[in-house]
């Protein structure tokens, strides 16, 4: 078959692909990609969660977590918002490999830890890009699509009815 040849029906294109040099059709195929680094050897990428929205900058290092400015303790005083932070790198085995430095804005410190955290994660798939399939495969990478609902007209809240009164 010619390479200009249009297909008409699901059999020629299975015909057309099992043809081609990679065997068995496209699963043999990978992309390859090329790691994201600026002049200073750090990656750059943006998190998001909720109404926060968080860029990360790592490079190699100690394991030092800088947020606005901040050591990681001071600013997320939590436990459970500090491991929620750690996540990306345990999961890819690169604890306190890299320096981070962020800036956070909006949202609560929870949002802001969740957007540090998808950050991070993307920050690690540029720099490394052998990490994706982990790092994905976690769901790290997702952006989570949550919002807070508006508040309509005619109601209390986003859904809440004002109370009924009888009389």
């Amino acid at each position: 078959m010619s390479e200009n040849q249009t297909t008409n029906s699901l059999a020629d294109l299975k015909t057309l692909v099992a043809g081609t040099p990679a065997g068995e059709g496209l699963e043999g195929t990978a992309i390859t990609r090329e790691p994201k680094r600026d002049a200073q050897g750090r990656s750059y990428a943006t998190g998001r969660r909720k109404n926060a929205i968080a860029r990360v900058w790592i490079k190699p290092g100690k394991g030092e977590i800088v947020i606005n400015g901040k050591p990681q303790a001071t600013y997320f005083a939590r436990p459970v918002l500090r491991m929620l932070l750690a996540q990306p790198f345990l999961v890819a085995d690169r604890y306190q490999q890299f320096d981070v430095i962020c800036t956070v804005v909006g949202g609560g410190l929870s949002g802001q830890a969740g957007a540090v955290r998808h950050g991070l994660s993307r920050a690690l798939t540029y720099y490394e890009p052998g990490l994706r399939p982990i790092l994905k495969k976690a769901g790290f990478l997702t952006r989570d699509p949550r919002v807070v609902e508006r508040k309509k007209y005619g109601k209390a809240k986003a859904r809440r009815s004002f109370q009924f009164s009888k009389r």
